[in-house]
C-alpha cells in the first residue's frame, strides 16, 4: 500500500508560478508510475501529468502541455510537478495518484492523496 501526501498549493496570480510536491511512504514507490489530476468545482476528474516509475515518458493533458513539469525522485520518495504561467483555468484541488502500468485516466489509479488547493487569480 502507498500512502501520498500532497503539498505546495496556494493563491498566485496568473503568470506565476508554483511548484507542488507530493510524499510517498511504501517501499514499492519506486517502481510505480505516477499521474498528478486537478478537479475543479462542478467539473470532472481531469488529467494533468503523468510518468513512469523512473520519471522518464512523461506526457502531459492538453490543457498543461508545454506550461506543467512533471519530475520523480525516487530516492526521496517524491514526485513534484512544476507549474509555469499560471491561468486562472489552472484553478482546481490538485491530486497525486500511483498506477500500476501507465495511464491517464482516473480510475486507473490505486492510491490518491488528499489533495492541495490551486487558486490563480487573474
Amino acid at each position: 500500500q502507498v500512502q501520498l501526501a500532497e503539498s505546495g498549493g496556494g493563491t498566485v496570480q496568473a503568470g506565476a508560478s508554483l511548484t507542488l510536491s507530493c510524499a510517498a511512504s511504501g517501499s514499492t514507490f519506486r517502481y510505480l508510475s505516477m499521474g498528478w489530476f486537478r478537479q475543479a468545482p462542478g467539473k470532472e476528474r481531469e488529467f494533468v501529468a503523468a510518468c513512469d516509475w523512473s520519471g522518464g515518458n512523461p506526457t502531459y493533458g492538453d490543457s498543461v502541455k508545454d506550461r506543467f513539469t512533471i519530475s520523480k525522485d525516487n530516492a526521496k520518495n517524491m514526485v513534484y510537478l512544476q507549474m509555469n504561467s499560471l491561468k486562472p483555468e489552472d484553478t482546481a484541488v490538485y491530486y497525486c495518484a500511483v498506477v500500476h502500468g501507465y495511464g491517464n485516466q482516473p480510475i486507473e489509479y490505486d492510491y490518491w492523496g488528499q489533495g492541495t488547493q490551486v487558486t490563480v487569480s487573474p
